[in-house]
């Protein structure tokens, strides 16, 4: 029996970990779970899966959750990041999965990594905004760190049929989201609601909105950096509306490897949770006969310039990627509260980019301060939009 502390529960992923873990009670217990605001999901999965503890996002949701939970329940309930950070490092947990959305995940994996445990990622952002200094934590405590991010798992998956020496290339794959093949001009007039209709992935929202401004592969490219240790020269994207290949490793003899499969977070989920084994999922097969064609495209800078704020982030380096990150999780608020366009999501954080850029990626508090103040500059940009 593996035990699991779970952060994120209520979300796409966690909901996602939650049916891989009822479909093995023999092999998974959650011991621990950490949520937001959704109280009224996270008290079905409390009396489902019955965690020792949980946290949520504030004390008033702490609340509210114990009103919903029968009187013979005996969790334990915690807010705040604190909280999320009890859950994260809680005892006998072995290993945690990080799916909380945006930087909030940061600080509880960090707790996690010093507790020993292994971990599950989800949470790209804590790669993006912090890399070295959690892949430091994670050689200095011995844990092992697997992706759950379906691009990740495919290439962790592809290294092992080569030698690291050999490789060459990663390639990751987008879908380009729900408007691919649209220019500057038609983006000016696309709405949130168009913009989460993700033709391929059942995804949140905020993360449903990155990938159709391409903010996601290019948060995705900075995590693949600090995964695998690789430079950024070493890393490609290109545009596969199928979703069907979920990445692909390039060795130095040319060989291409290529993860596929149907486009499920179930099947990367439970790789991390079962590495090296492989667990009976039953899931629909891919049939290759069905794909008809498989298309790969360059991705379109003009119209979907996130990706290259992303390239230029890690290459310009200290907190510069956590300056990306914070400026485009305020954006695209504002994008779902009509506050500002779609293309000025890209436009809004590259201006952030420009204002905020000092500090070391090797300081924890450099990279907090810097995500602070990026959040208050875009938050200004975004109201002077406005006015």
């Amino acid at each position: 029996m593996k035990y699991l502390a779970l952060l994120g529960s209520t979300g796409s992923i966690g909901v996602n970990v939650l049916a891989v873990v009822r479909q093995f009670p023999e092999r998974y217990k959650v011991v621990a779970m950490a949520a937001g605001t959704n109280v009224q999901r996270l008290a079905g999965q409390i009396r489902d899966f019955q965690p020792e503890l949980v946290s949520v996002c504030d004390e008033q949701r702490a609340k509210d959750l114990a009103g919903l939970l029968p009187k013979d329940c005996h969790v334990t309930i915690v807010f705040g990041q604190e909280g999320n950070s009890l859950v994260a490092a809680f005892p006998t947990a072995q290993t945690t999965v990080s799916a909380m959305v945006g930087a909030a995940g940061l600080l509880p994996t960090l707790a996690a990594i010093a507790a020993g445990k292994d971990i599950g990622l989800a949470n790209k952002e804590t790669l993006v905004m912090a890399g070295r200094i959690v892949m430091a934590a994670v050689l200095e405590n011995g844990v092992r760190l697997l992706p759950i991010d379906s691009e990740h798992s495919a290439i962790f998956q592809a290294l092992e049929a080569g030698q690291k020496k050999d490789l060459k290339k990663i390639i990751l794959t987008a879908s380009g989201g729900p408007f691919l093949g649209m220019s500057r001009e038609q983006l000016q007039m696309v709405t949130w609601e168009q913009a989460l209709k993700h033709p391929n992935w059942s995804m949140g929202r905020k993360i449903s909105i990155d990938s159709a401004t391409l903010m996601n592969k290019g948060l995705e490219v900075i995590e693949a950096k600090w995964l695998f240790d690789v430079d950024i020269e070493a890393i490609d994207v290109v545009v596969h509306p199928q979703s069907i290949v979920h990445s692909l490793v390039e060795y130095q003899d040319g060989s291409v490897i290529a993860q596929m499969g149907i486009p499920d977070m179930r099947t990367p989920i439970a790789y991390a949770l079962s590495y090296p084994e492989r667990l009976p999922l039953q899931l629909q097969s891919l049939n290759l006969a069905e794909c008809a064609s498989l298309q790969f495209l360059k991705p379109d800078h003009g119209s979907f310039p996130a990706l290259q704020l992303a390239f230029a982030a890690i290459q310009k380096g200290g907190v510069h990627p956590a300056v990306l990150n914070a400026a485009n999780e305020v954006a695209v608020e504002a994008f779902l509260s009509a506050q500002i366009r779609f293309p000025q999501i890209a436009e809004t954080v590259a201006r952030t980019m420009d204002i905020v850029d000092e500090g070391s990626d090797t300081s924890l508090a450099d990279i907090l301060q810097a995500d602070g103040e990026a959040r208050r500059v875009t938050r200004r940009l975004v109201q002077e939009n406005l006015s």
